[in-house]
């Protein structure tokens, strides 16, 4: 399950439903509920147990035939599941498996092909039409597009994370390997690039939310009038203490999603005494942050908001976190999404684009 999300959310999936073993009547349910625009089906390492994906297969074949279905499990059972799906009339896509072996991810094959089942599908929504035959090019979708700008600006400044804050969300890109020592401490594989979307956190939409997480009582002592400025809070901040309040929710976004994102150290006790293990994603070796979105693209606040990873380290040793020496950048022109978009015809001149737009913020 988990290879499978990594591979959706770094191709720009937006994950509506997750199952796990058999389908049930009450999955299916939850599938024709949820109106997905694909479906992932893995499952089971290479040459290992094959019934639960071949079963799945028979179960999904049956659901709605517009529904393209990307098979990414057991390579020994791919063609049995083509056979079984292709034979009841839908669209189905085989892929290398993205858990191959223990501890083993192979998630880039899957997520290309979610990107090339989303380009010719999304030419069925109003008006796409027109602009797919305008442009002849595959259509990437924009957190898949910040990914690759993420992926092209490591490859001349090293292992990076990218963080998204919007109005809903907030997105965290990473590219990095992570450090060596800790590879070797962890219980399972991350992929070099990985994505995660914290639903909870945004500055406008999810406002009250991230108030709630934060503490209503806490935010007054700082914003005294706190339940007038959240009633009356717009996309775009309407004075000085509107932007100040903006900056403080973005702040915790920004601390909290790079948290959620990273992995951590746990010690366990065994027979031969104290074990520490690393778990998730090892941020310890990243040496640029990105910041982008509305508020960290314009915002008199951005240097502020992102200063604060240097002390995040230091307040949780525990977890896999950026170091406080971390060079921060600044999408200044809001275009990490166009410049990953253009990198896929032509990289040079994106890799010119990023380094003359993603302006570096000095020390405040």
């Amino acid at each position: 399950v988990k290879a499978a999300r990594e591979a959706a959310l770094g191709a720009g999936g937006v994950i509506k439903l997750v199952t796990a073993g058999k389908l049930s009547e009450r999955d299916l349910k939850r599938i024709m509920e949820t109106s997905p625009k694909l479906i992932l089906l893995a499952g089971g390492v290479d040459y290992g147990e094959r019934e639960t994906v071949v079963r799945n297969a028979e179960v999904l074949g049956n659901i709605d035939h517009e529904i393209p279905i990307v098979y990414a499990g057991n390579s020994a059972a791919a063609d049995e599941v083509e056979e079984i799906i292709s034979q009841k009339g839908r669209d189905v896509h085989i892929v290398d498996n993205v858990y191959p072996r223990i501890d083993e991810l192979n998630v880039e094959p899957t997520r290309e092909v979610i990107r090339e089942v989303f380009s010719k599908n999304i030419v069925k929504g109003p008006g796409m039409e027109k602009i797919y035959s305008m442009i002849n090019r595959p259509i990437v979708p924009t957190p898949a597009a910040v990914m690759l700008a993420t992926e092209l600006f490591s490859s001349f400044h090293g292992d990076v994370v990218a963080v998204d804050i919007g109005g809903a969300t907030t997105d965290v890109d990473s590219v990095t390997d992570g450090d060596p020592k800790i590879a070797s401490m962890l219980v399972s594989p991350e992929p070099r690039s990985k994505r995660t979307v914290e639903g909870d956190l945004g500055i406008y939409v999810n406002a009250r939310h991230v108030v709630e997480h934060i503490g209503r009582d806490k935010l007054k002592i700082e914003f005294p009038h706190l339940d007038k400025i959240v009633s009356n809070l717009t996309p775009y901040p309407k004075d000085a203490d509107d932007e100040a309040f903006s900056a403080r929710l973005a702040t915790y976004c920004f601390e909290t999603s790079i948290r959620r994102h990273a992995g951590g150290l746990k010690q366990f006790f065994g027979p031969t005494g104290r074990i520490e293990v690393a778990y998730g994603k090892d941020l310890t070796a990243v040496r640029s942050v990105i910041g982008t979105g509305g508020i960290l693209s314009r915002s008199r606040f951005a240097s502020k908001i992102m200063e604060s990873i240097r002390s995040l380290s230091a307040k949780h040793e525990k977890e896999l976190l950026p170091r406080k020496e971390v060079s921060l950048f600044r999408d200044r022109d809001y275009i990490l999404g166009a410049i990953g978009l253009i990198s896929t015809v032509d990289s040079s001149s994106a890799a010119d684009l990023a380094k003359a737009s993603l302006e570096e913020l000095v020390d405040i």
